[in-house]
């Protein structure tokens, strides 16, 4: 039997180190290890082969900060509206760890715990607002800038493997939307914000998000209608410049057609198998073909409630072996679009005390029972190691487990990044 001394000696000690001294990361994988049950052989293996690996989230985010509660009640107590809010809000769950040491090695500790190198980052609000899509972004240049001896921007797939290289973290940056001025004087100028944000950094775009927009159909529209002529031509436009196509919200009928439309691989980033629990986040089987015909991948969530059965971690594995065995390990990726929330998330909270209500905005309305809330400990975004334990534990080869956690990944970033 592996002791815990000879663990805490192997090569994959640094993923099990922050366990040792932050509470809520060790609850999280002993939930995992409740729930998957390994072997002393398959939990060492997998974690050995997880810190021996290049590991790349297909969509996700970066450890959050705690927010300042005192500072967000003084605002909502001088009337801010909901928009000053919302910005307020988001900037210091995204960069305020950049301006707060003392908040510095949990994040850290987060990020070392997963032992992911990079996520595909969302930097970019559910829109299509050139203003709005551009907050998030600056809030994660600015926090990339502050902490780039830690976290750094990647632009290139090469700056990944620099960063895991160097024992380093980064952000490969996509936008949750197309960003379009919406003067509709043509086409060009309507589709010219895409060669700009791919400028300011951004490698891969949401077509759709939940709702319809003027390019297709969300994942949440009743109608399931098609891509639009203007979102052909986007698509077009996103291949020419370099932004990977990301359908993971968009309805099956608009993922279908984008796919079919798209010239170079395109992927659905966080999404899920309809065939193992349907839900209108997941793709149907002919949906998941046809991105896996233009050489993409569907990257699969770890959202409970997106799951299945027992959304927990026995859950995503259920969605992960059906696709390796559908389609291919050469297609499936992970995504968990979820983020490491500190311990002391709540007590800042309560400083802050009750928001002013709001109505929800269109792009992210959701549909009586699309999301419930669900989660469970074992998907906490800290345990990706038993994300590959689980992996082994199924009997997926090890270089296919590579593919999974990153090498998918970088193969489409590589072949939609123009060469240079």
């Amino acid at each position: 039997m592996t002791t815990r001394r000879q663990f805490m000696g192997a090569s994959f000690a640094g993923l099990l180190q922050p366990a040792e001294t932050n509470p809520k990361i060790r609850q999280a994988r002993d939930a995992a290890l409740a729930a998957l049950k390994p072997s002393a052989k398959d939990l060492e293996h997998g974690l050995e082969l997880h810190a021996n690996s290049l590991v790349v989230e297909s969509y996700g985010f970066s450890p959050r900060s705690v927010i300042d509660g005192e500072r967000m009640r003084q605002a909502i107590e001088a009337g801010a509206g909901s928009q000053e809010l919302d910005d307020l809000h988001t900037e210091m769950l995204l960069a305020r760890v950049a301006d707060d040491p003392s908040q510095r090695q949990e994040y850290l500790d987060a990020w070392n715990a997963s032992g992911v190198t990079c996520v595909l980052q969302n930097a970019g609000e559910e829109g299509n607002s050139p203003v709005r899509l551009l907050k998030r972004l600056a809030y994660l240049t600015y926090l990339t800038d502050s902490l780039r001896d830690h976290v750094s921007r990647a632009a290139a797939p090469a700056d990944i493997e620099a960063a895991k290289k160097l024992g380093r973290h980064c952000l490969y940056m996509t936008g949750n939307g197309v960003p379009l001025p919406q003067e509709w004087n043509s086409v060009s100028e309507e589709l010219a914000h895409i060669r700009l944000f791919f400028q300011l950094g951004i490698r891969m775009m949401h077509l759709t998000y939940n709702r319809r927009n003027v390019l297709g159909d969300g994942c949440a529209e009743p109608a399931n209608g098609g891509i639009s002529d203007l979102g052909r031509a986007a698509i077009a436009e996103m291949n020419r410049v370099g932004v990977i196509v990301d359908v993971a919200h968009s309805g099956w009928r608009t993922s279908l057609e984008a796919a079919k439309a798209s010239g170079k691989p395109m992927v659905a980033s966080h999404t899920g198998a309809a065939e193992v629990h349907r839900h209108i986040r997941a793709k149907p089987d002919e949906v998941i073909r046809a991105i896996a015909d233009t050489g993409g991948y569907a990257g699969v969530y770890s959202v409970g409630s997106f799951l299945g059965r027992s959304g927990d971690l026995n859950a995503m594995l259920d969605h992960i072996e059906y696709l390796v065995k559908r389609f291919g390990a050469d297609h499936v990726a992970i995504g968990t679009d979820l983020a490491y929330v500190p311990g002391r998330n709540a007590e800042e909270y309560r400083k802050m005390g009750a928001r002013p209500k709001a109505r929800t905005r269109y792009e992210a309305f959701w549909p009586a029972g699309a999301l419930d809330g669900r989660s469970h400990p074992s998907l906490a975004w800290t345990n990706w190691p038993m994300f590959t334990v689980g992996m082994v534990q199924r009997g997926i080869p090890d270089a296919d487990i590579r593919k999974i956690l990153g090498g998918n990944v970088m193969r489409v970033a590589r072949a939609v990044l123009p060469p240079t």
